[in-house]
């Protein structure tokens, strides 16, 4: 199969094909750039590297061959020096021929809110998080309506855990059918499942069978403030 043009292969590299440097500190750094880019899964599309494959360089299992640190490197726009030896250089370039190949979606401190005002008003943007312009047009995505945050909690257990990232489309802001938004309850931020019920009160779901559903009737809908739907959460949603 082929992504990114490369071929994903599950085949264990070439005798002395292999970089002659510690795979564990190697695994390290690739780990990094999975985060920098949106995930395992994402790096591996994008370098065009078997996702079983990556878990081994990761690991320090495997040490990747120079062919396959160059597509790690391209894939996070890097430098080939900071992935061998932890040297900053020049950056590899993205995958493809096109500069703008990659969008960036902030990823903010925003656990909760900060009182009144927009949800991230007073938030710090702890780093800016790469995806491909291709994988967001595929899912009618525009880079200027997305951020990320991270979950708070467990009761989205199974589904989200505690800590992990989502990101969310902040154009669809409001219900337009059953899926998992981020809405703003008594100045919290929380990630549930919404779904309209037939006398058009709004339910809101938590995943975590330990927690009640809780029912907005329809004459308090407008309290329930939709910040946005998530649409990613180290796979897509939609």
């Amino acid at each position: 199969m082929k992504s990114g043009g490369y071929v994903k292969s599950e085949q264990s590299e070439p005798n002395g094909s292999a970089v002659p440097f510690s795979p564990e500190s190697i695994g390290t750094r690739i780990e990094e750039l999975a985060a920098r880019v949106g995930g395992k899964r994402e790096l591996a599309n994008l370098s065009g590297i078997h996702e079983t494959q990556l878990y081994k360089y990761i690991k320090g299992a495997n040490a990747p061959s120079i062919a396959v640190a160059v597509a790690l490197a391209q894939a996070g726009n890097e430098s080939l020096d900071w992935l061998l030896l932890g040297k900053k250089g020049e950056p590899a370039g993205p995958v493809g021929e096109q500069d703008d190949a990659y969008a960036f979606v902030p990823l903010y401190d925003a656990r909760c809110s900060a009182g009144s005002g927009a949800w991230n008003e007073r938030s710090r943007v702890l780093v800016e998080l790469s995806f491909t312009r291709y994988s967001l047009r595929k899912k009618g995505l525009s880079p200027a309506d997305l951020a990320c945050l991270r979950v708070d909690g467990d009761s989205m257990l199974g589904l989200l855990d505690d800590g992990d990232t989502v990101m969310i489309d902040q154009s669809r802001n409001t219900l337009e059918g059953e899926g998992v938004y981020v809405v703003l309850l008594d100045d919290h931020l929380y990630a549930k499942r919404l779904q309209r019920q037939f006398d058009g009160s709004v339910l809101i779901i938590s995943h975590n069978k330990d927690y009640q559903p809780m029912t907005v009737p329809k004459e308090r809908l407008a309290e329930l403030q939709i910040i946005g739907r998530v649409v990613w959460a180290g796979g897509w949603m939609v």
